[in-house]
C-alpha cells in the first residue's frame, strides 16, 4: 500500500487562513505587522525565496519592506541597518536572507537582530527559550513547520522514536529540540544522527518518524525505512534535467517512489516541507506584532 501523501501545501493554506484572521484581529486595533526583509548580494535563490515571502506578506496584509545591500557590503554596514530596524517601531519582525557573503559573520549577524523581531528564531536568546520550552520564544521556521506537518496529519507524537538526520543549527538541532519537550505534540524519543553515526541505516529502520535533513540527495532508501513510518523529506538537491525547464530539477533526501511504496506518511518534495516554512514565518511574524502591540 502506498503512502498518505502529507499535503504541504494544504495545511499551510489552513495556517495563512488561521494568521488572517490573526492580522485582521490587528487591524481592528489600528495596527498592521510589518516585516523587514534584509538581503546581501544577488544570490539567485534569495531572489526566489524574498520574493515568495513578500508575496505571502501581501495576500496576507503583512507590511513588507525589503533592503538589498551590495555584496561589498560590509559587516559593521549591515549591523547598523538592522540596528535602526531594532528601533523602529513599524518593523515587527526582521529576516536576514542566507546565505551571507563570506566576509561577514553570520552568527554576529542573526545575534544582532532583537529578539522580539527574530522571527526565523536564530537568536542565541530565542535558541534558549526553545531548549527550556518556553513558548514566549520564536521557533525556527522550517521545524515549526514540520511540526504542524506531523500534528496536522495525525501522525502520533508522544513516545515515538524519532530519527532526525543532520543535526544543523537550521533543521536538526531545533527539531529536535521542539520534539523531546515534555509537553503537548511532543513528548517523543529523538536520535539526531549525522555524517559520523555509525550504522546510520539500522537508526532509520527503527524509527517511527524518520526527518532527513542532510542534503544528500536521494539518501534515504526504501530499505532504510520502516514499514509504516512517517517521512519528512526536507531536503533540497538541484540535479542536471534537460527535460526540465533551465535544464535541472529539485530532488529531495528521500528516493520518493521508493519510500512510498513502504511509508505510512511521507511528505512530497516539492510540496512538502517549503509551503510550511512560509506559513510559519507569516505565522511568526503576527505574534511579533501582537506582542509588541
Amino acid at each position: 500500500m502506498a503512502a498518505n501523501l502529507i499535503d504541504g501545501r494544504a495545511i499551510a493554506e489552513e495556517i495563512h487562513r488561521e494568521t488572517a484572521a490573526r492580522v485582521a484581529a490587528l487591524a481592528a486595533r489600528g495596527a498592521t505587522p510589518g516585516l523587514a526583509f534584509v538581503r546581501v548580494g544577488d544570490d539567485p535563490a534569495s531572489k526566489v525565496y524574498v520574493g515568495m515571502k513578500e508575496r505571502a506578506c501581501q495576500r496576507l496584509g503583512i507590511r513588507s519592506t525589503t533592503l538589498i545591500l551590495a555584496e561589498s557590503t560590509s559587516e559593521a554596514e549591515v549591523l547598523a541597518l538592522i540596528g535602526r530596524l531594532n528601533a523602529d517601531p513599524a518593523v515587527h519582525g526582521i529576516l536576514v536572507q542566507a546565505p551571507l557573503p563570506r566576509a561577514i559573520c553570520s552568527a554576529r549577524v542573526f545575534a544582532s537582530v532583537a529578539p522580539g523581531k527574530d522571527v526565523d528564531g536564530f537568536h542565541p536568546v530565542n535558541v534558549g527559550k526553545l531548549m527550556l520550552g518556553d513558548p514566549g520564544g520564536f521557533v525556527p521556521c522550517t521545524p515549526a513547520g514540520i511540526h504542524q506537518l506531523l500534528i496536522r496529519a495525525g501522525v502520533p507524537l508522544a513516545g515515538a522514536e524519532v530519527v532526525i538526520l543532520g543535526r544543523g543549527n537550521i533543521v536538526g538541532k531545533p527539531m529536535a529540540a521542539i520534539l523531546i519537550q515534555k509537553a503537548p505534540d511532543a513528548d517523543a524519543t529523538v536520535t539526531v544522527c549525522h555524517s559520523r553515526t555509525r550504522d546510520l541505516a539500522a537508526h532509520c529502520r527503527r524509527a517511527d518518524i524518520l526527518i532527513a535533513a542532510m542534503g544528500v540527495r536521494e539518501f534515504v532508501r526504501a530499505d532504510m525505512v520502516k514499514p509504516g513510518a512517517a517521512v519528512i523529506d526536507v531536503g533540497v538537491n538541484r540535479v542536471p534535467d534537460p527535460a526540465a525547464k533551465g535544464g535541472s530539477r529539485l530532488v529531495g533526501d528521500v528516493d520518493f517512489e521508493g519510500v512510498r511504496a513502504v511509508a505510512g506518511h511521507l511528505t512530497p518534495n516539492p510540496g512538502g516541507v517549503g509551503p510550511m516554512t512560509i506559513a510559519m514565518l507569516m505565522r511568526n511574524t503576527v505574534q511579533a506584532a501582537e506582542m509588541q502591540s
